[in-house]
């Protein structure tokens, strides 16, 4: 029954296997310590090397991708989830190489949390990746690809709710990683 249920599914073009994400830059749980306030690359006071990252059993029909890093533990401090980096990545690619975000011209950038009263860069720097760099304790960061059966077309600088609001309707799978990083 196993095995007609597999060669069903096969013949349907359902991926059984769900997409993963992973990344070098993440250590037992830690992301290391050079992508973030502790490393050595910065955009005015922000950390600015991006984390490597490499995805896997995307789903057929996959047209593009969404990256979110995002900081839920950043609420208590600043009022609201920390946005650290929003991309746009072409539908070829199966990863994101270190430092992509400033070296990859292919990759379509949105506006960071940075680009608040409490990072205070302008709209064009806080289009990065803008790493970790917790005030006040360790912190959980989040990473999010979603496979997508489109192209997201946005014009210069975008924030991340008009990238969800582009995507409604057109989520084929998702992944999920998480690091933690220490003030």
């Amino acid at each position: 029954m196993k095995k007609f249920i597999l060669i069903l599914m096969v013949l349907l073009g359902v991926n059984s296997m769900a997409m993963t994400l992973e990344s070098k830059g993440i250590k037992n749980g830690n992301i290391s310590v050079e992508y973030g306030q502790h490393g050595e690359k910065f955009i005015d006071g922000m950390p600015a090397l991006s984390i490597p990252l490499k995805w896997k059993d995307v789903p057929k029909g996959t047209k593009s991708f969404v990256l979110v890093m995002e900081d839920y533990d950043a609420v208590p401090v600043s009022g609201f989830s920390w946005i650290h980096w929003v991309a746009l990545i072409p539908g070829d690619y199966t990863e994101l190489k270190e430092n992509a975000s400033r070296d990859d011209k292919k990759i379509l950038q949105g506006i960071n949390s940075w680009v608040s009263s409490m990072g205070g860069l302008d709209r064009e720097k806080a289009s990065f990746y803008g790493g970790p760099a917790p005030p006040d304790k360790e912190h959980t960061y989040i990473f999010r690809l979603y496979a997508l059966d489109k192209e997201i077309k946005i014009d210069g600088t975008f924030y991340l709710n008009e990238v969800y609001r582009e995507m409604k309707g057109h989520v084929l799978g998702s992944a999920e990683l998480e690091g933690n990083y220490n003030n």
